[in-house]
């Protein structure tokens, strides 16, 4: 699989890589052998970025990458993990002396002494803002707990303070056919800051696969269920901020424009995935896959060749038409 550098990281990853939030049971159950069988489908397909979180199953997924990492004997996987939701997401919250505690807890669940690559989990854009925030995670990475750090982040305007910061090597953020806003200014940023993008929530929380209808449900432990209205975290993490029904209606659109114009034999998943890959500026994609299968698809989207004008224009035309008024300000 292609590989590109990830940003001031330094290291080249696959252009597909693995979200593993869904490991940690927020998208319904997914036992330990699936969980493997997840890991051990991305690895065989190419993938060699792992994402994860503290606070994915508190703890869950980082301790069962750590288990099958371990088990395969692979050391060349870059594992980015994430802080900062164990506690209030207030700007009180992000001193030292949690930083070391969080990236404490990481290190033993992966079962090393440097992190590759710790990303603060969407802080709020005070705490972006701070000078202190970059001077601790400075002194991480001078001490070698730390071989580098990002930022996941909500807006846009997040995404561009950090950008700026000399330190910060990567940028996580939602970015897909439906939350395109990242293309006007953060992609360029990047570009010229030499800073990695990953992108996350890349289909929608699933809409863009054109599996869903309107009787489709969700487990009640599902964030597509908990989380419509933003009861649990920011709205935009679920189906990209546009609700059920809207979103429902825009992935329809999707997959009518992968049907007349996408190439041929590539799901509406790949599409959406390769779209956002064939973006400059953009290192690495991040989807989640609840089985083994869902993996090997996934990465069969670095394989889909360049979209069309005609496909491009028409995805520009229904975010336009459909969907630019509800996302764009927000984001």
């Amino acid at each position: 699989m292609e590989q590109r550098t990830l940003g001031r990281t330094g290291r080249d990853v696959s252009i597909i890589g693995l979200g593993t939030w869904q490991l940690g049971a927020d998208w319904g159950e997914v036992s330990e052998d699936d969980a493997r069988a997840v890991l051990q489908a991305a690895l065989d397909t190419g993938v060699t970025v792992f994402d994860t979180a503290d606070v994915y199953g508190d703890g869950r997924s980082e301790q069962t990458i750590a288990a099958f990492l371990r088990d395969v004997g692979r050391d060349d996987v870059l594992v980015a993990t994430k802080m900062g939701r164990r506690l209030e997401q207030v700007p009180a919250n992000y001193r030292m002396e949690n930083f070391r505690a969080w990236t404490d807890r990481s290190r033993r669940n992966l079962g090393v002494e440097r992190l590759d690559l710790v990303q603060l989990h969407c802080p709020p854009s005070a705490t972006i803002d701070d000078d202190a925030t970059y001077d601790a995670l400075d002194t991480l990475v001078a001490e070698g707990v730390i071989a580098a750090y990002g930022v996941s982040v909500e807006t846009c305007d997040q995404a561009l303070a950090a950008i700026a910061r000399p330190g910060v090597a990567s940028i996580q953020i939602i970015l897909n056919a439906f939350r395109r806003k990242p293309l006007d200014a953060v992609l360029p940023a990047a570009i010229q800051a030499g800073v990695g993008i990953i992108a996350r929530v890349p289909l929608a929380s699933g809409l863009l696969s054109g599996r869903y209808d309107a009787a489709t449900t969700f487990p009640a432990d599902d964030h597509r269920t908990y989380n419509r209205d933003g009861a649990a975290f920011d709205v935009g993490e679920t189906f990209s901020g546009l609700g059920w029904d809207r979103g429902l209606a825009a992935a329809g659109a999707f997959t009518e424009l992968v049907r007349e114009h996408g190439p041929e034999g590539a799901t509406p998943a790949q599409v959406a995935l390769a779209w956002i890959l064939q973006l400059d500026g953009v290192t690495t994609v991040i989807p989640g896959a609840r089985n083994a299968e869902q993996a090997r698809a996934n990465a069969a989207a670095a394989e889909v060749p360049p979209l069309s004008a005609a496909f491009l224009d028409g995805v520009a035309a229904l975010y336009d038409e459909q969907l630019r008024e509800f996302v764009h300000p927000r984001w």
